[in-house]
């Protein structure tokens, strides 16, 4: 601190003396001449001697050479200052030699620490920081490596300096928290992690993650603790787990043997005291360098006792790994482990399969089981194996699967992995199983469904799904099939996924528009509501798609029906209908005329203008009233009716969305065009006022 204050005082007199020099420089002579006084009073003031203990005055041995204008003789306030300038600027193209050369030590420690030299990283950093003492980056990029190196107290020491060069530094904090994580002090850990939120509020999420990873690895010491405490009092459960590992460690007995001392180790992990000191006492190890285990896991025997073997050891690793983060990552660190887990979920063992899925399961659960398994595993033929379990005829390994696959689909980086294979792995076997609906895969079709659905909400997915030919043709005859069969838990969830990805403009839904839409108008009679609103939904995506849709449904009374549903139907299926309405009369005259014979007054469109709360219902009203007013007589129809009122209520009002405004002038001013009776009535509100506002808002 007595240095750090030696150095603030320094820096005060150098802003002072620096001001003297310019009001030396001044060409003001009265200016000049408080200037001398100035620094004559200042020179007085310096009596009392400095605190430091140590001359730290440089003398520059090799100052640059005076111009013949400057002797030292001449020694006067214009020498003086030109003097200070030369030496000023010497100083400044040193340092910037000298950052040039810390900027390549640093490259070369990035280029060490990129191929894990860490050592020779630090050399480099080191080397940079001997050449310029005030650059941020070598303290936090040094920090960095002195962690993979262990040197926790070190990387601490930099990311302080680095603080003291920029004090919101992010990665000063990151780091450190890290250091502090490595020499277990949780707490400190924790405050390094929430600064960085403090400085940045938009790293919530990162944070977030090592926040949990701090109060993992506190977790994990508390285990250990607790376990060895146990052991150490001679608990018999504790013993237990320590010595049958003792006994699995022998080499060379048989398969029998192995699975008996297993099963009773199964039996031993009660709790997580168990679970602990198995990993304690290398329990993964084990079991994994075991020949006659690693045999078994990957299948090169056939025979019974290594399939009761192989069964062991899955069930032993998911009482080992359930609700255990610590060995849930242990186990994913094994070779054998990642290769056998996937092999073995499509295994032609059932039993096998079934632990195997029971495994993946424990993992597809939670968060952070689901990042391990996303890291380690081959994720393309996970999925392609899943997909051979959902086909097989066991329902258990069936519904296991797709639950699996449900939970993997949460995570974003699992689907960008999925982009470039999922043809082969999802699309091909999932429309084989849609052409094929019957009663023997009924059960698991819901599921797979919204597991496709969980999917598509990956953008790149989606656009793929939409494109794609078999898909499509595969929901069609879903569709068909399950209308025939009455098998409505399949049509909700097929019906929510179409219409989900005809929101996305395809050549391929614009080709099967026709057969799709007489589909959903078959199931507008259907006597579930909740089948006819999504019906209803789809329709209302795919007829934008297709003039030739809109004049198939049109003939098949549309209309009417969409009619029907805006008088009773909940607000989910009136946003979908009056969407539906409007793409009719926006692209059909003889769906104007339909309408309005049906409904000479409007009534319903006059109804949801001032009843609904909904912006896209009163914006779609409006445009499709002012889709009819093209027909002759409307207008007039209309006089005497409060939809001058209305309209402007919605013009004038303060929609989030300008086109509920826009929609609502533009109706207004075609009701006035071809009524002006309607003027009238305009005036009396102020109407004209409003209408100058929206202006803008018409194209």
């Amino acid at each position: 601190m007595e240095k750090f204050e030696d150095v603030e005082s320094f820096l005060k007199s150098v802003d002072e003396i620096s001001q003297l020099v310019e009001d030396l420089r001044s060409s003001d002579a009265e200016a000049q001449q408080k200037a001398m006084e100035k620094a004559d009073c200042y020179i007085t003031s310096l009596t009392e001697p400095c605190r430091t203990k140590i001359n730290k005055t440089t003398i520059n041995t090799n100052p640059p050479p005076l111009p013949p204008s400057i002797t030292p003789q001449s020694e006067t306030p214009e020498n003086f200052i030109k003097i200070m300038e030369m030496d000023a600027e010497e100083r400044r193209v040193r340092k910037a030699a000298n950052v040039k050369k810390a900027i390549a030590f640093k490259d070369k420690g990035n280029e060490a620490y990129a191929q894990e030299d860490y050592e020779t990283a630090v050399k480099y950093y080191s080397d940079g920081l001997a050449e310029i003492k005030d650059m941020q980056p070598l303290y936090t990029n040094r920090a960095q490596a002195y962690i993979k190196l262990g040197k926790y107290n070190e990387a601490i020491s930099d990311c302080e300096w680095a603080l003291k060069c920029n004090e919101r530094c992010i990665k000063a904090y990151l780091h450190m928290g890290k250091a502090y994580l490595g020499l277990m002090k949780y707490n400190e850990a924790r405050g390094c992690f929430e600064k960085i939120q403090e400085i940045q509020p938009g790293k919530e999420k990162i944070v977030k993650e090592y926040l949990t990873q701090v109060d993992l690895e506190k977790e994990k010491e508390t285990q250990a603790i607790k376990a060895k405490e146990e052991f150490d009092k001679g608990e018999r459960k504790a013993t237990t787990v320590v010595e049958l590992l003792e006994k699995l460690s022998k080499p060379g007995q048989i398969a029998l043997y192995y699975c008996g001392g297993l099963e009773i180790l199964s039996q031993a992990l009660t709790d997580c005291t168990g679970q602990t000191l198995f990993r304690l006492n290398n329990g993964f190890s084990i079991i994994t360098s075991n020949v006659t285990v690693r045999s078994c896991l990957l299948e090169k025997t056939n025979d019974p006792e290594s399939r009761e073997l192989c069964v062991s050891v899955l069930k032993l690793w998911r009482r080992v790994c359930c609700g255990n983060d610590e060995n849930q990552k242990l186990l994913m660190t094994c070779p054998v482990t990642t290769q056998s887990i996937v092999h073995l979920a499509s295994s032609e063992h059932d039993e096998v399969a079934k632990e195997c899925l029971a495994l993946l399961s424990v993992y597809s659960e939670i968060p952070r089981g689901r990042h391990l398994a996303i890291e380690s595993l081959d994720l393309n033929m996970l999925v392609r194996n899943l997909m051979v379990c959902v086909s097989k005829p066991k329902k258990q390994q069936e519904n296991t699967a797709v639950s699996i696959l449900q939970n993997f689909a949460t995570e974003s980086r699992f689907c960008i992995q999925l982009r470039n294979v999922l043809t082969d792995s999802v699309i091909l076997p999932v429309t084989t199983i849609l052409k094929n609906v019957n009663t023997s895969n009924q059960h698991i079709l819901p599921s797979l469904i919204s597991g496709l659905g969980c999917l598509a909400r990956d953008d790149v997915i989606r656009h793929k799904l939409a494109h794609d030919p078999d898909c499509w043709k595969a929901f069609l005859v879903a569709v068909r099939t399950c209308i025939a069969s009455e098998y409505r838990e399949i049509l909700y969830p097929l019906l929510g996924l179409i219409m989900n990805l005809s929101t996305v403009t395809s050549p391929v839904v614009q080709e099967l528009s026709v057969s799709l839409c007489d589909s959903c108008v078959d199931l507008l009679r259907h006597n579930d509501e909740g089948i006819i609103t999504r019906a209803t939904g789809v329709l209302s995506t795919v007829l934008p798609q297709s003039s030739q849709a809109v004049q198939h449904v049109i003939q098949r009374e549309m209309v009417k029906t969409m009619c029907r549903l805006l008088k009773g139907t909940g607000q989910t299926a009136t946003k979908y209908a009056i969407k539906t309405l409007t793409v009719c009369t926006a692209a059909s005259h003889l769906a104007r005329e339909k309408l309005v014979n049906s409904d000479k007054k409007l009534s319903i469109l006059r109804c949801l203008l001032s009843s609904s709360c909904d912006e896209m219902v009163s914006g779609n009203a409006a445009l499709c009233l002012a889709h009819c007013l093209d027909l002759e007589g409307v207008a007039s129809d209309l006089l005497g009716t409060d939809i001058v009122l209305l309209l402007l209520r919605q013009a004038a009002g303060d929609a989030k969305r300008t086109a509920v405004q826009q929609n609502a002038a533009i109706a207004l001013g075609k009701l006035c065009r071809c009524e002006p009776r309607h003027m009238s009535k305009l005036r009396e509100l102020h109407g004209l006022e409003i209408l100058q506002s929206c202006v803008k808002l018409i194209s």
